[in-house]
C-alpha cells in the first residue's frame, strides 16, 4: 500500500518549486489549485451545480465559467462564498482521491498532495505525512511584491489572510526551510524523504 503525504506552506512560500523538484524525482503531484479548475470544467458534475447556484450569468462567451467575475460575487459575500465553497470543496477532494488512486493502483508507492490550505481547511485526514514548506514573512513579502506586482500593503494583507506559518510549523510533520537557495531547499527535502524511507 502507498504512503500519501500532503504539502502545504504560506502564500509565497516557494511550495511550487518543491513540487518542482518532486516531479523532477519522479513522484506523482496532485495538486488542490489543479483540481478546483478542473472541477468546474463545463461538462463537469460541480460545473452544473455552480451555474444553477450563481446564473448563466457567470459565465464566459464560450460556456466556460468567468472565474474573475465569480470572484468577486463571492468576494464581498460570505453566503455565495460558503455556497461556492460547499459545490467545490467535496468535488475537490473526490477529484484528488480519484487521481490517487489511479498513481497508486499505477504502481506509485508514494503520492503527494499539494493542498495550500491544508490545515485550514482541516484536510489533514486526507494524508498521512504533512510537509510545510515555510519562508519568513520578510521573504514572503519579498516575493509576492516581485511576482504579482503588489504593493507592501496588498501583499501584507495577504499574507495575514492566512493561518500564521508558526501556527502551521506546530502542525507539520516536517518542516522545509526555504527562506535560502534552491539547492539548500533541495538537500532537506532529500533528507526528508530519506528519513520518511520514500527513496
Amino acid at each position: 500500500m502507498g504512503q500519501i503525504i500532503g504539502i502545504t506552506g504560506g502564500i509565497a512560500s516557494g511550495k511550487s518549486s518543491v513540487s518542482l523538484y518532486l516531479q523532477e524525482l519522479g513522484f506523482t503531484i496532485i495538486d488542490a489549485d489543479l483540481a478546483s479548475r478542473a472541477v468546474v470544467e463545463p461538462g463537469e458534475e460541480a460545473f452544473h451545480q455552480v451555474v444553477r447556484a450563481f446564473g448563466e450569468d457567470i459565465l464566459l462567451a464560450d460556456g466556460t465559467i468567468d472565474r474573475a467575475k465569480l470572484g468577486s460575487i463571492i468576494f464581498h459575500d460570505q453566503e455565495k462564498r460558503l455556497l461556492l465553497n460547499s459545490i467545490v470543496h467535496p468535488a475537490v477532494r473526490k477529484w484528488m482521491r480519484l487521481k490517487t488512486e489511479e498513481a497508486l493502483a499505477a504502481g506509485k508507492e508514494t503520492v503527494f498532495m499539494d493542498i495550500p490550505l491544508l490545515f485550514e481547511s482541516k484536510l489533514t485526514y486526507m494524508v498521512e505525512k504533512t510537509l510545510l514548506i515555510y519562508a519568513d514573512e520578510r521573504v514572503q513579502l519579498e516575493r509576492l511584491m516581485n511576482r504579482n506586482g503588489l504593493s507592501e500593503a496588498e501583499a501584507l494583507a495577504r499574507i495575514h489572510s492566512q493561518m500564521p506559518l508558526a501556527d502551521k510549523k506546530a502542525l507539520a510533520d516536517a518542516i522545509i526551510d526555504n527562506n535560502g537557495e534552491l539547492r539548500e531547499t533541495k538537500k532537506q527535502v532529500r533528507a526528508i524523504l530519506n528519513e520518511w524511507h520514500v527513496i
